[in-house]
C-alpha cells in the first residue's frame, strides 16, 4: 500500500499540516443532509492540500461519521449478512494479492474469536476507480467492510469497543510484516471513509456516501497536506478518533515515552493490555501516533475531555491567576504524561462527544458557529457551507489552549471553563500535591559550601574529559584578557559532524533541537513567558489510569539544570538514595567494577519501597593513573 523506504527517507519524517472541520447536530439527530453538508465543507478545503499532475491524486481526505446504524443494517442485509442486536463495522484496507488478503482476514477473525466476538461477514465496499488519479491507482488497496457481532455475552458499547481494540491491535502485531493490511476503523460507535483522492471525488469513489439512507448526527472531515513527504492511503485522515491540523514537533520524544511507560499502564477494563505493547506507532505520521495514544487512554477508561487535556494541555505554568485546583490538576498529571507539543488543532468524536481543541500556542485557526437549525460547525476557516447570516445564533473562535465540546447524550455544549470545572473536581489534586510535592530552593550557589581548590593537574584532567581543545581555550582567554569581553563566534561551525569527527566529542554535543518542518510565526518574549516553562518534576512513573495520592509524590525544580544547592537538597531527602558513578575507570578493573555496581543496583531495586528514588551522580575523579572514559 505504500512504497518501501529508500534512501534517507524514514516514515518517522511524516508530518501533517491540513484543513479540518466538524459538523454535529446539537440534538444528536441523524440526517443525510448533515453528511452532504460535511462533503460540501470538505470540498471547500481543497486548497489546504496538494494535487498531483494527474489532477485527481491528492494528499488524502475523508470523513469520520457517528455510526449510521440503519444504513449499515440495510447494506449488510443486501450482502446476506445477519447482524445481532449489537454489532460493529470497520473499513479495512487489504493487499491486492489474494493470498495476503486472505491471511489478513483469517488473522483478524482469529483474534476476534479470542475476544469472544463473532465475525458476521465481509462486504465488498463499492468503489469507483475512475475517481482516482494515476498515482493513487498504483497503490490503491482492496477495500472491504467487516461486520462483527457482540456474541452471546451481554456487553455494553464501551466494552464491545475495548474487545475490538484488543483484537485489532493483536492482529496488527501478528501482521507487522504485511504493510498493506491496515484497519482505518473498527468500532461499534463510528465509521470512516477516506482515501488518496481529491475532496470533490470522494463521494464518487465511495458511492455509499451518496446513498440517502446514510444518516449521521456527527461528521468529522479533513483534507491532508503531507508536509515534505509523499501521500499514502493509510495516512489519510480522519483516523479512528481524530483529525489533526498541524504537526507534533516533539513526536520522537512522545513515541519514546509512550513506549517506556507502556509496561506501567494497568486498567481493570483492559486486563490484557500488556499483550498490545507497543501502544503507539513508531512510524507513520505524527497524527497517527497521537490517535494511537488517544485510543489507549479512551480504552483504559478516560473520557475524551480528560484524555485531550493530558495530551494537548493549555499553558498553565506562567499564569499566576489560574485557579489553584485547576493548576493542581495539570501539575499532578505533568509528571505522568508529557505534552504532545506543536502547533495543533484537533477535532474528534468517539460517538459520545464531538470536540475541538487547540494547543497552548494557538497557532492553528479554529472557528465555530451555531445556526438556528441547531447545528454546530467547527472548521479551520469560515464559509465551509452556505448558512445565512440571519441564521447564526452564536459564533466565535478558539484561542490558545481552548476546547469546545458537545455532549451528544445530554445535548450540552461545553466551553473551556465548563470542561475545566469538570476535570479539576474529580479528585482532590491540590490536597494530594500539598502532601506529596517538594519544591526546591533555586539559589545558584550555596553560600554555606566552600569551593574546592582546582589545582593544575585537575584542570587539565577536566579539560581532557570535556574534550575542550587547548587552542579554543587559549584563544578565548586571550580575547578576555585584551578586551574584557567574550569572544564572538561565527554563525556557522567548521567542526565536522559528531559521527564523522576523528576526535572524541562530549555526549551533550550530540543533542540538537529538531526544528519544525513548516513555517510558524516567531514566538515573542511575552508569549514565551506564558506558554514556555523549564519546570521539571522528578518522581516515580505511575499508572495514569488509577489516580492516587501516592502518585503525587514529586520533587519540583524550576529548571532541569541542577545547581549545587538543589543537588544537596535532593540528597538530603530521606527517601532519596544515591550512588556516585565515576565516568573514568581503570581498564584492568573495568569488568569487576561494573559487575559489582550492577549487583548493588539490583539489590537496591529489590529493597526499594513504593516511594523511593535512586539518584545517580555522574562525575569523574582526577586520578593519576591512565583511565578510560565511559563514552
Amino acid at each position: 500500500m505504500h512504497a518501501p523506504p529508500s534512501g534517507l527517507h524514514q516514515d518517522a519524517y511524516e508530518r501533517d499540516s491540513c484543513g479540518f472541520g466538524l459538523i454535529a447536530s446539537l440534538d444528536d439527530a441523524p440526517s443525510h443532509w448533515l453528511v452532504r453538508t460535511a462533503m460540501t465543507s470538505l470540498n471547500r478545503l481543497t486548497h489546504r492540500g496538494a494535487i498531483a499532475a494527474d489532477g485527481k491524486t491528492g494528499d488524502g481526505c475523508g470523513l469520520l461519521l457517528k455510526k449510521p446504524e440503519a444504513f449499515l443494517r440495510a447494506v449488510a442485509a443486501e450482502a446476506g449478512i445477519e447482524l445481532g442486536a449489537r454489532f460493529a463495522s470497520g473499513l479495512v484496507f487489504l493487499s491486492s494479492d489474494a493470498q495476503q488478503a486472505g491471511a489478513a482476514r483469517v488473522a483478524l477473525a482469529t483474534e476476534l474469536t479470542r475476544q469472544g466476538l463473532e465475525v458476521a461477514g465481509w462486504r465488498q465496499v463499492p468503489v469507483d476507480p475512475s475517481a482516482c488519479g494515476a498515482e493513487a491507482l498504483k497503490t490503491r488497496p482492496l477495500i472491504e467492510q467487516l461486520f462483527v457481532k457482540a456474541g452471546p455475552a451481554e456487553i455494553d458499547e464501551a466494552a464491545f469497543n475495548r474487545r475490538l481494540f484488543m483484537a485489532r491491535r493483536l492482529t496488527e502485531k501478528a501482521l507487522h510484516s504485511d504493510p498493506c493490511s491496515t484497519w482505518p476503523s473498527l468500532s461499534a460507535s463510528t465509521i470512516v471513509f477516506k482515501g488518496m483522492v481529491m475532496p470533490q471525488y470522494l463521494a464518487q469513489f465511495y458511492p455509499d456516501l451518496a446513498d440517502p439512507r446514510l444518516e449521521s448526527s456527527v461528521a468529522v472531515f479533513h483534507q491532508r497536506f503531507s508536509t515534505n513527504t509523499l501521500p499514502q492511503w493509510r495516512l489519510a485522515h480522519p483516523y479512528r478518533y481524530l483529525a489533526h491540523n498541524g504537526e507534533i514537533n516533539t513526536i520522537q520524544g512522545n513515541r519514546n515515552w509512550a513506549t517506556a511507560r507502556g509496561p506501567l499502564l494497568r486498567s481493570a477494563l483492559l486486563p490484557a493490555l500488556q499483550e498490545a505493547l507497543p501502544l503507539v506507532s513508531m512510524s507513520g505520521s505524527d497524527s497517527q501516533s497521537l490517535d494511537n495514544m488517544l485510543e489507549v487512554l479512551l480504552m483504559g477508561g478516560l473520557d475524551p475531555l480528560h484524555a485531550m487535556r493530558l495530551l494537548v494541555p493549555p499553558a498553565w505554568h506562567g499564569l499566576d491567576a489560574l485557579d489553584p485546583d485547576l493548576r493542581a490538576f495539570y501539575e499532578y498529571y505533568s509528571v505522568h504524561m508529557e505534552p504532545w507539543d506543536g502547533p495543533a488543532g484537533v477535532v474528534l468524536t468517539d460517538g459520545r462527544y464531538a470536540l475541538c481543541t487547540l494547543d497552548r500556542n494557538g497557532l492553528r485557526p479554529a472557528r465555530f458557529c451555531i445556526t438556528s437549525n441547531r447545528v454546530l460547525t467547527i472548521a479551520s476557516e469560515t464559509g465551509v457551507w452556505d448558512y445565512q447570516p440571519e441564521d447564526v445564533v452564536r459564533k466565535g473562535k478558539l484561542g490558545p489552549g481552548d476546547m469546545i465540546a458537545l455532549d451528544l447524550k445530554t445535548g450540552t455544549l461545553l466551553a473551556s471553563a465548563d470542561i475545566d470545572q469538570i476535570l479539576k473536581t474529580r479528585h482532590p489534586y491540590k490536597s494530594w500535591l500539598r502532601q506529596g510535592v517538594r519544591y526546591l530552593e533555586s539559589d545558584l550557589v550555596d553560600a554555606r559550601s566552600r569551593p574546592s581548590p582546582w589545582i593544575a593537574t585537575r584542570c587539565r584532567c577536566i579539560r581532557r574529559c570535556s574534550t575542550s581543545r587547548r587552542k579554543s581555550a587559549t584563544t578565548s582567554s586571550a580575547c578576555w584578557r585584551r578586551t574584557r569581553t567574550k569572544r564572538w563566534a561565527r554563525w556557522a561551525t567548521i567542526r565536522p559532524c559528531r559521527w564523522l569527527s576523528h576526535t572524541v566529542r562530549s555526549l551533550y554535543d550530540y543533542f540538537r533541537q529538531q526544528f519544525a518542518q513548516v513555517t510558524n510565526p516567531p514566538i515573542d518574549s511575552l508569549r514565551e513567558s506564558i506558554v514556555m516553562s523549564l519546570q521539571t518534576q522528578i518522581g516515580p512513573e505511575c499508572n495514569i489510569f488509577v489516580p492516587a495520592p501516592e502518585h503525587a509524590r514529586q520533587i519540583v525544580l524550576g529548571s532541569p539544570i541542577l545547581s549545587q544547592r538543589k543537588l544537596r537538597q535532593i540528597l538530603a531527602i530521606e527517601e532519596v538514595t544515591h550512588e556516585i558513578l565515576d565516568l573514568q575507570y581503570e581498564p584492568r578493573r573495568a569488568c569487576a567494577r561494573r559487575s559489582c555496581a550492577c549487583a548493588r543496583r539490583r539489590k537496591a531495586r529489590c529493597a526499594r519501597g513504593s516511594w523511593c528514588c535512586c539518584c545517580r551522580i555522574v562525575t569523574w575523579s582526577g586520578g593519576a593513573f591512565p583511565r578510560t572514559r565511559c563514552w
